[in-house]
């Protein structure tokens, strides 16, 4: 994202706890910040993207976080998966700096980041949000203001549940033809050129033939954003049982040791429940 704000012309200025992991964009033009309040201080469009709620807590607050850097007229953008309702409340903590916020996760992946093909939806002030559209387009192509601070966070959740869900079921499938003597890269090309083959399932579909050792968003990422999903669905009356079914396999690849894994080794889990020895092709 911060490359493609470079390359949009912006001046970007930084803050990662390793500052060793963001040593390519400091190569690439990004200038450093020493923590998140003075990226604060010194931009006038302050984003943030990190692991869970107690992370957004951790950067925000404090004499070192991001409130105590804002002011009047500035404008905070929290890209993360986190409670909406924790989001709610950072929004009423940036308001009593007399700045705006907006929660605006993104859907996609590495790929969908680098082919430009990223959306993003965006809760918050309508006018803050025109704002800074022209730069949210410079990181992805679709950008939706879906409503309220908070409904963007949301959305999200509505959107990352059905990822795990589709994992599961595309698990399910490959399995049984692999199962009923169908050579699993058979069928994994049959289902990816069927009418199942979502965008997701295309280009996660053939970790099932080959895990990459480097996960794009593992089973304690995703699990996260499940319980966040369970979670709102207890508050909202909304029963989720395709939800609940696939957190326990999340929970499941967990116990066979393989949280660190990206989430699509959900298909390994139920192979080995199936009695395979590895779902993995060696």
């Amino acid at each position: 994202m911060v490359q493609r704000l470079l390359a949009a012309g912006h001046k970007v200025t930084g803050y990662n706890r390793t500052k060793s992991k963001a040593q390519g964009l400091l190569d690439a033009g990004m200038q450093w910040g020493e923590s998140p309040c003075i990226v604060a201080k010194t931009a006038d469009i302050t984003f943030s993207m990190v692991t869970n709620t107690e992370a957004l807590q951790a950067i925000t607050n404090g004499p070192n976080g991001i409130l105590a850097g804002l002011a009047p007229g500035k404008i905070y953008i929290d890209m993360s998966t986190v409670s909406p309702a924790a989001s709610r409340a950072t929004a009423k903590q940036v308001e009593a700096k007399g700045a705006q916020m907006l929660d605006a996760p993104v859907s996609g992946s590495v790929i969908t980041l680098e082919e430009g093909k990223l959306s993003i939806m965006v809760g918050g002030n309508l006018q803050a949000f025109e704002n800074v559209l022209p730069i949210l387009q410079a990181i992805g192509p679709k950008v939706t203001h879906v409503g309220t601070n908070g409904l963007a966070v949301s959305m999200k959740i509505a959107t990352n549940l059905s990822l795990a869900v589709q994992m599961l079921a595309f698990s399910e499938g490959v399995l049984l033809a692999q199962k009923s003597g169908i050579a699993r890269a058979t069928a994994v090309d049959v289902l990816l050129n069927s009418v199942i083959a979502s965008p997701m399932v295309k280009y996660r579909g053939p970790f099932v033939l080959n895990m990459p050792d480097e996960a794009w968003f593992d089973v304690n990422m995703m699990q996260k954003d499940m319980l966040l999903a369970l979670e709102l669905g207890r508050q909202l009356d909304v029963p989720l049982p395709t939800t609940a079914v696939t957190n326990e396999m999340l929970t499941t690849a967990r116990a066979m040791g393989l949280a660190e894994k990206d989430f699509a080794i959900l298909f390994e889990a139920l192979a080995r429940m199936a009695g395979e020895k590895t779902g993995r092709l060696e």
